[in-house]
């Protein structure tokens, strides 16, 4: 009786995990269609962007950054959740949705504490300011795409995917060394358009992986 006690036990181990891991595996193949959408979009509207702010040196259209989240959850609840599929709720897409909030409330932390720092300075000079701004918003650039090469290495570390781990250590640190030699201007944006190739590279390389 205690030797079947044990086997069921091992069993139900068993059970759990191969549960967890088709679960594991479920939830990659299902996020590759959204890092395709929201790498195109992250392409796109940084390219945008660049070229409406070098052509106009008028850093305002940065605004047009605020419309990205917009049409990307517009387009993922119209288009990419027609096929009303299934979600798989368990303690891995806890975690990664976890990993992608907890991204998201410290990069709009960063963005609120910088930029108000940068333009409400007291006792300087119109000129200061104005240049201690760009720098600020420059740093703010290299700052998110770091968080956000750690949140999607996070993320394959969860769901124990070596594409998306690879991708987040690239978009990190290959993001950092574009802020580096492209310096506070219009080409900061480059960085946030290199980081949108990559995660279409990965979601096209998920895809690839559960054909």
């Amino acid at each position: 009786m205690e030797q079947n006690k044990e086997m069921t036990a091992e069993e139900s181990l068993s059970l759990i995990t191969e549960t967890l891991n088709n679960s594991r595996k479920e939830i990659t193949r299902r996020s590759a269609k959204y890092y395709i959408l929201w790498g195109t979009l992250l392409t796109v509207f940084s390219l945008v962007i660049y070229f409406l702010w070098r052509l106009t040196d008028k850093e305002a259209w940065n605004c047009l950054w605020f419309a990205m989240p917009v049409i990307g959850f517009l387009v993922a609840w119209l288009g990419l959740s027609k096929k009303q599929e299934e979600r798989v709720s368990n303690d891995v897409s806890r975690i990664t949705g976890g990993i992608w909030s907890t991204f998201g409330i410290f990069a709009c932390a960063v963005a609120i504490f910088t930029l108000a720092y940068s333009y409400v300075s007291d006792g300087a000079l119109e000129l200061g300011r104005t240049i201690r701004a760009m720098v600020s918003v420059a740093s703010l650039t290299a700052e998110i795409v770091l968080l956000f090469g750690l949140a999607e290495s996070a993320c394959g570390v969860a769901l124990k995917n070596w594409a998306m781990k690879i991708a987040g250590f690239v978009t990190g640190i290959g993001g950092l060394a574009i802020y580096y030699i492209t310096g506070a201007n219009e080409e900061q944006l480059l960085i946030f358009t290199f980081a949108g190739l990559v995660l279409v590279a990965t979601g096209l390389i998920v895809k690839h992986q559960f054909k």
